[in-house]
């Protein structure tokens, strides 16, 4: 399989998750700021999760540019990103319906150390169908930022409990680590 068809199938799960995460939004019930200020909390989830789903897709599509070969163990990593993605939505919903209270926001940290185990396999599963000389192993060097990214997840899932606040605050500062597409890539 050429690696533009996973790329295919990928962007039309993306446009799904992210179709998904807008219609749960809601319209304030009056036109007041008080109204307003009571979705702000599902309006900064859904623009977090947004920010993630597209930092994904940036990346995701930079380093397949750089593969050259798809395999079965390629596919079922990338499966199990997007499984990880689609479940954005389903945070977004019970944000909305529980506030940002700590079930919700540990659960929000813990779809993040899933796509971020599944991004990690889904770089192992390329650079183990190109062999030694693979292009996506030459950009990813040591992945400094992913095991970055990955601890400070880990770290703000249990701190939940303890500030909902902390933990939001690690999710932006790791989102700001990636806001910028991953540039390893681009000279691969």
């Amino acid at each position: 399989m050429r690696p533009e068809r996973l790329n295919a199938l990928t962007d039309g799960v993306v446009a799904i998750v992210m179709t998904i995460m807008v219609l749960e939004l809601k319209f304030p019930e009056e036109p007041t700021l008080d109204a307003l200020m009571a979705v702000l909390p599902l309006l900064a989830a859904y623009l977090l999760a947004f920010i993630y789903v597209a930092i994904y897709w940036n990346n995701h599509h930079h380093m397949m540019q750089s593969a050259r070969k798809v395999t079965g163990t390629v596919l079922w990593a990338n499966h199990a990103l997007l499984f990880c993605l689609t479940l954005f939505p389903l945070m977004i919903r019970w944000i909305d319906e529980a506030g940002p209270t700590p079930w919700p926001v540990a659960s929000f940290g813990l779809v993040l150390v899933g796509a971020s185990i599944c991004y990690v396999l889904l770089e192992r599963a390329l650079v183990a169908a190109e062999g030694d000389g693979s292009s996506v192993k030459k950009a990813v060097g040591r992945g400094t930022k992913e095991w970055v990214s990955f601890i400070g997840y880990v770290v703000a899932v249990p701190l939940a409990f303890v500030s909902t606040h902390i933990s939001i605050a690690i999710y932006v500062g790791v989102a700001f680590l990636w806001l910028i597409p991953d540039r390893r890539f681009v000279s691969a």
